[in-house]
């Protein structure tokens, strides 16, 4: 693989910013080059939720692949935000994903090691007096609000 920003991108460059392709480069300080690395090779993602998603056993995923399955499977906790709140008249007000990335101590590429979905679902009780009140008062406040008159 050569060219701007590859994603292995750990060959050579030639001064220009263009990769030269020599990908089997051992670097120094470090125990070998990508290619070889076995922390990479044996890293697994699990989820650790209670929700029905992806990775709920241990499985492996390239570090070049692992920025787009973690983005999907964070994905998927927010659609189930989503379709938790529909299924129970509730609205979501705040869906948040973070991802983590880190280094391999062995071959120093980088990549997602992990993500965390945030997500706050408003519930509304229609059974509550205080809501029922307070829907009664908005019906006063805004019955008439926007009426166009003919003359």
């Amino acid at each position: 693989m050569s060219g701007i920003g590859s994603i292995n991108g750990y060959g050579g460059f030639n001064g220009q910013g263009l990769s030269t392709g020599s990908y089997d480069i051992q670097k120094a300080g470090r125990k070998s080059s990508p290619q070889e690395c076995e922390t990479c090779k044996n890293r697994k993602y699990k989820d650790g939720s209670d929700e029905m998603v992806s990775y709920k056993s241990a499985q492996h995923i390239s570090p070049e692949a692992s920025a787009g399955a973690v983005r999907a499977h964070e994905g998927e906790h927010v659609k189930n935000a989503y379709n938790k709140a529909a299924q129970n008249n509730g609205t979501v007000i705040n869906a948040s994903v973070s991802i983590k990335t880190e280094i391999c101590p062995e071959c120093g590429r980088s990549y997602v090691a992990g993500g965390v979905t945030n997500t706050q679902i408003k519930y509304r009780n229609e059974d509550n007096p205080y809501q029922k009140d307070l829907k009664s008062q908005d019906a006063i406040k805004y019955k008439g609000m926007n009426v166009d008159y003919v003359a």
